[in-house]
């Protein structure tokens, strides 16, 4: 067992339980969250004919109590009340983040002893385990170059296994155990690079493609992290979905990295927060449906307070990015002290206009072109017909893409004739966006692929083909077991706004989450019934790349299929190319 696992093992604290009570595992927090910019340990706790704010009252009392018990009389005590439970967290120090859990669970242990009349065990007894555990942990050669770091003005990064101080071509990297003195450090050699998060529940890959390719026309080796994968320059590390925190470590500590575009995914801020404090620009897209329940965010207002974690990323004098034509975007820049750079599709919007007249920043299409705002005049345009992934305007969500890829990249540096040329040059294909928006002829027919999977993302891809000529339109639609029935029938009534002349309902094997085998193509071909679409032309598939041959053996010259793709994607794309 190594020194991780035997601090993950260390303790082993019980709690009084119930059936209305359930508790998701406790969490470390490693860098700026949903609650706030600190480190330390959170747990979401689900409660039934329970007051969640009696629940909040007993965590602060003894939080505070414990932790005064530790001798962490300066770390601090957060909460907050969701739909069916409460989201319970304390900070602690950098060095002792398996302490912290061990320190909640102790915590909760005292709560649900009041909560359901229990006999606690000796608060004594449970503290000394705990300062045990915080002797094994403690790290103060750790603590000393954190401090030296802020004391240089520079970025430290720290995970388990090492620890590195600046970014990039800036930076260096020790491994845990060997750590030096912060007088042996070459300060002057170590600097941060600039660097952009990109979140919102539906175009962040794109936006963040988007802005690795603009800085990659200004001559940056670009980092970049996605659902995808992780690259830098043109050399992939791996792929997969690394769209958290280690994904960014990864790139941040790549020595051949000048600028990182980073990806930041819903799951990655609330399971262990944001890799650095040290962002240059950072992006919302939107807020939509999508994962709601999972980690207590069960509304679009808790969701949008998630994915504003990145404004908590941002250096002094960064930037967010916001799209003015989200309302829950708008709702919750209220509470943002940073400085916002909005984008629209319409130039009257408030924002926009706001904007202008105070003379900060902004982006927005008027006259068939995207313009931007400095502050004080429109310094550049390009027309919409230039930049192919607009498809001249039709695709509205590549539009905002673009425009917050104009805002990210202008913030980050990057010359307006450059950011012209970049995106002149982007083509939502297989090397540039694959599965988003891709076009293929086959028989003479044209078929777009995207890996559009909520209610949101499919609108969007709908409304760009609307406009498309077709002399018939083919369908292939699939979901994933672990969505509801609800989701399943607001996505299938969104798809079906493509006014399909055929729809084929393709099973995800792998997929089935709890659900029976033919379950939901059952699901969705009864709800498209329902919907007035006649059952023969409903036909089922086996697996996507399945319903993708069934379509490409009925098209013809001047059809359209749009293919919904969430699974068997290299199949796929290996048939069609």
């Amino acid at each position: 067992m190594n020194s991780t696992e035997a601090l993950e093992n260390a303790l082993d604290i019980h709690w009084a339980q119930a059936d209305h009570i359930r508790i998701d595992p406790v969490r470390r927090l490693t860098g700026p969250g949903m609650l706030w910019d600190r480190t330390g340990a959170v747990v979401d706790i689900y409660v039934e004919d329970i007051d969640p704010e009696r629940v909040l009252a007993l965590w602060h009392t003894h939080a505070r109590h414990v932790l005064d018990a530790l001798g962490w009389q300066d770390e601090k005590i957060a909460s907050r009340v969701f739909d069916g439970g409460a989201t319970l967290a304390i900070s602690a120090p950098q060095d002792q983040l398996y302490a912290a859990v061990f320190a909640v669970q102790t915590i909760w242990h005292f709560c649900a002893a009041d909560l359901l009349g229990a006999t606690p065990q000796a608060f004594e007894a449970m503290i000394a385990d705990l300062r045990a555990v915080m002797a094994r942990e403690a790290n103060p050669a750790m603590i000393a170059l954190i401090q030296a770091a802020a004391a240089h003005d520079v970025d430290i990064l720290v995970d388990d296994d090492e620890i590195s101080i600046g970014h990039g071509a800036g930076s260096w990297t020790w491994p845990i155990a060997e750590l030096p003195a912060p007088e042996a450090v070459a300060w002057a050699d170590l600097h941060d690079v600039p660097l952009a998060f990109i979140t919102g529940t539906n175009g962040k890959t794109t936006t963040t493609r988007l802005c690795a390719a603009i800085a990659r026309a200004a001559g940056h080796v670009v980092g970049q992290t996605s659902t995808d994968m992780v690259q830098v320059g043109d050399d992939i590390l791996d792929r997969g979905d690394y769209s958290g925190p280690a994904g960014a470590r990864m790139i941040l500590r790549d020595s051949r990295m000048q600028l990182a575009c980073l990806e930041v995914a819903r799951g990655g801020i609330l399971r262990r927060g944001l890799a650095t404090r040290r962002a240059t620009v950072a992006v919302v897209t939107n807020i939509a449906k999508d994962h709601l329940g999972d980690y207590g965010i069960t509304t679009l207002t808790d969701m949008a307070q998630a994915k504003f974690a990145v404004a908590r990323t941002l250096s002094a004098g960064g930037v967010l990015v916001l799209n003015a034509d989200d309302p829950h975007l708008v709702a919750a820049s209220k509470d943002v002290t940073a400085a916002i750079c909005w984008f629209s599709l319409d130039p009257a919007s408030p924002q926009i206009v706001q904007a202008r007249a105070l003379g900060q920043a902004c982006a927005y299409v008027q006259n068939e072109a995207l313009v931007f705002w400095s502050g004080a005049a429109e310094t550049w345009t390009i027309p919409l017909r230039d930049v192919p992934i607009t498809l001249s305007g039709a695709a509205k969500h590549n539009t905002r893409n673009v425009l917050a890829a104009i805002c990210a990249c202008t913030t980050l540096g990057i010359a307006p004739e450059v950011i012209r040329s970049g995106l002149s040059s982007f083509v939502s294909d297989l090397k540039n966006n694959p599965g988003r928006f891709n076009e293929f002829n086959h028989n003479g027919a044209r078929v777009i692929v995207d890996f559009a999977h909520n209610a949101h993302s499919i609108a969007a891809v709908c409304e760009a083909t609307a406009s498309m000529p077709a002399k018939r339109r083919f369908l292939m639609i699939s979901q994933p077991g672990d969505h509801s029935d609800e989701v399943i029938d607001e996505v299938t009534a969104t798809a079906l706004q493509f006014r399909p002349d055929l729809i084929v309902t393709a099973e995800i094997a792998d997929y089935l989450r709890g659900r029976k085998l033919g379950e939901t193509p059952t699901l969705i071909r009864d709800l498209a019934i329902a919907a007035g679409f006649p059952a023969s032309q409903i036909l089922p598939a086996s697996s996507p790349s399945a319903g993708v041959k069934a379509i490409l053996d009925l098209v013809e010259p001047d059809d359209l299929a749009l293919l919904l793709v969430l699974s068997d994607r290299d199949a796929v794309f290996e048939m069609l190319q």
